[in-house]
């Protein structure tokens, strides 16, 4: 984990070093073209000057590729402040779209699941099913109203009759009503960021229990 660190900010590094140097270059290409430009019409044949049409055509040549560089230096530096609050992120819990809860017991023997649920709108309704591997009901959950937006539950570890469900993952799904008509939905799960990958799109997030999930994915930081 601690090598996963070192290496995501290496790269954040390199990335910052490279757009500082991306924008150098250009500055540096149209302080050349600019002293060349003045030497040549301060050196220029009075009976044959140069055309205007030609010297604003090298001017909007310029301005074309300085427009690129600075737009390319932008979008560096957006992608370099995502990294970085991607690289933030590790070690920590995210809530994010998946439908697995992970059981696990103190030395107390207290159960503790943590999970979450997304709604389009208000549900003055919300209930959850909770499944063993095999697909048979464990829990059912009601989590009574929820506003609209993101919003966590717990569950205790125990089972409907009572008794300690065993530690582990399990499956659940969430239905929400709101006048007797059903809500969009979605499942949340809980997940430990790990590392840190880029790519061109933007930082992907390594999550234990999901794989690489995108940091617009990413519901709430806990």
């Amino acid at each position: 984990m601690a090598t996963s660190s070192v290496d995501s900010t290496s790269a954040l590094i390199s990335q910052t070093a490279q757009a500082k140097k991306n924008a150098t270059t250009a500055e540096a290409q149209q302080d050349r073209f600019l002293k060349l430009l003045v030497t040549q019409m301060k050196n220029q044949d009075p009976l044959n000057p140069l055309d205007n049409a030609e010297i604003t055509s090298q001017m909007a040549q310029l301005s074309t590729v300085t427009g690129i560089e600075k737009l390319n230096a932008t979008l560096a530096a957006m992608s370099q402040s995502q990294a970085y609050q991607a690289a933030a992120l590790i070690n920590h819990g995210v809530l994010a779209p998946g439908s697995f809860v992970d059981l696990s017991f103190d030395s107390a023997g207290n159960g503790a699941a943590l999970a979450g649920v997304d709604l389009t709108t208000a549900a003055e309704s919300v209930k959850v099913t909770i499944t063993d591997s095999n697909g048979n009901v464990v829990r059912k959950l009601d989590l009574g109203k929820r506003d609209v937006g993101s919003s966590i539950f717990g569950w205790d570890g125990l089972t409907d009759a009572g008794a300690k469900a065993a530690a582990g993952t399990y499956k659940f799904t969430v239905q929400a009503t709101q006048g007797g008509s059903a809500v969009a939905a979605t499942s949340l799960a809980v997940g430990t960021v790990n590392s840190v990958l880029m790519n061109t799109a933007g930082p992907n997030l390594n999550v234990s229990g999901f794989g690489l999930v995108d940091l617009s994915e990413v519901r709430q930081i806990l």
